[in-house]
């Protein structure tokens, strides 16, 4: 970090359906055992199951430049894509389903999701929401929790940059993240309180352990937090990325905002705690509205344009944008973003051709082109 720009790393996680009825398709077990015939995956990306049969994750190396991320964020996507191919699967990168659940029963969770199942009841039995995960390396746990404190009143922006969640199993929710409201159904979801360092972040996690409302440590629900396997800060807040530019604007836009913290705590600027009650109506918000209307502004306490915020958050971090050499390409994917709509806008906009062909538009939307040049970064 001393020589740069923190590195970063994606998890993506996706659903699998067929790609006729739209039905999701519980096929991650042979996609999983086939995908390695596919095409190599550049070093250090991984694949695995996901909480529910019907989903499968990628996630990237560590990172440091755009340009590298996006050659792990594509290869992934095009080698994971192949492989469902072959088991008569679509993989699509939407927060929640557009089409019906599975038509037969999944087998039943083994192992630690047999735990979350038994823990969480209903609240989990048909969730298959996808999210779009972003890691950020900090120096070292109290640092972690210092940046996250950091982070609060920027999450919602991120969020409603993010919507890509419109539907679920077919119904059109009139939300721009449905995702996210069945994420604030879970025990301590939502923006994480502010905390005095790691050891206080790490009594808090065993409170809710002890209280039942998380079956380990690692299962925190907040948005932002201290990662408990890597030395980074991890973005949870985000829906599952329709493109690759997408995720690509996630990861960088979060990586600005934690270079920026670092700044301001260097320059011995502590965080202002956020209201609760605030910044939960600010995330919900987000997810009803997206990028479509109002959002809250979660520091001056009161509903703005979305668009609005987006620009306060992009002058937020302009300089850090501009030292990693990564300005010009955010500015440019916002701009792909207002001109275009976010994934949610774009998934209403073919929702009507049925859902056979929505599903064929995501497949294509999810698996970048080979033709053509893709940005670098």
């Amino acid at each position: 970090m001393a020589d740069g720009p923190p590195t970063m790393g994606v998890e993506e996680e996706f659903l699998l359906v067929n790609p006729r009825t739209g039905h999701a398709s519980p096929c991650a077990e042979p996609v999983l055992a086939r995908y390695r015939h596919h095409g190599p995956l550049p070093d250090g990306v991984r694949v695995h199951r996901e909480l529910r049969l019907t989903q499968i994750e990628a996630a990237t190396g560590v990172c440091t430049t755009a340009g590298e991320l996006r050659r792990h964020l594509t290869t992934a996507r095009r080698v994971l894509a192949g492989a469902a191919a072959a088991e008569d699967c679509a993989l699509l990168a939407t927060g929640t389903p557009v089409g019906p659940g599975p038509a037969t029963a999944p087998p039943a969770a083994e192992g630690r999701y047999a735990e979350i199942d038994a823990a969480y009841g209903a609240v989990v039995a048909d969730y298959e929401a996808c999210g779009c995960h972003v890691h950020v390396g900090v120096p070292d746990p109290d640092t972690a929790v210092a940046v996250v404190n950091h982070l609060g009143r920027w999450l919602p922006t991120l969020l409603a940059l993010s919507a890509n969640a419109p539907f679920d199993h077919g119904r059109d929710t009139g939300y721009h993240s449905w995702r996210m409201v069945l994420q604030s159904r879970f025990p301590g979801s939502g923006i994480a309180p502010h905390l005095a360092g790691h050891a206080e972040y790490r009594r808090a996690v065993e409170t809710l352990v002890d209280c039942g409302a998380l079956v380990d440590p690692d299962q925190t629900f907040w948005l932002a937090r201290p990662s408990g396997r890597f030395p980074t800060v991890e973005f949870r807040v985000a829906d599952t990325a329709l493109t690759v530019d997408h995720a690509v604007l996630q990861a960088l836009l979060s990586r600005a905002l934690v270079q920026r913290a670092l700044a301001d705590l260097a320059a011995g600027r502590e965080a202002e705690p956020v209201s609760p009650q605030v910044a939960a109506a600010a995330v919900w918000a987000a997810a009803r509205h997206g990028l479509a209307g109002e959002l809250v502004d979660v520091a001056g306490q009161r509903r703005r344009p979305a668009w609005s915020l987006v620009e306060d958050l992009l002058a937020h971090v302009r300089d850090q944008l501009g030292e990693s050499g990564d300005l010009a390409e955010v500015e440019a994917l916002l701009a792909a973003v207002r001109a275009d709509g976010t994934g949610s806008v774009r998934q209403r906009e073919v929702a009507g051709r049925g859902t056979a062909a929505a599903v064929r538009w995501l497949t294509a939307q999810t698996v970048p082109p080979r033709h053509g040049t893709l940005r670098t970064g």
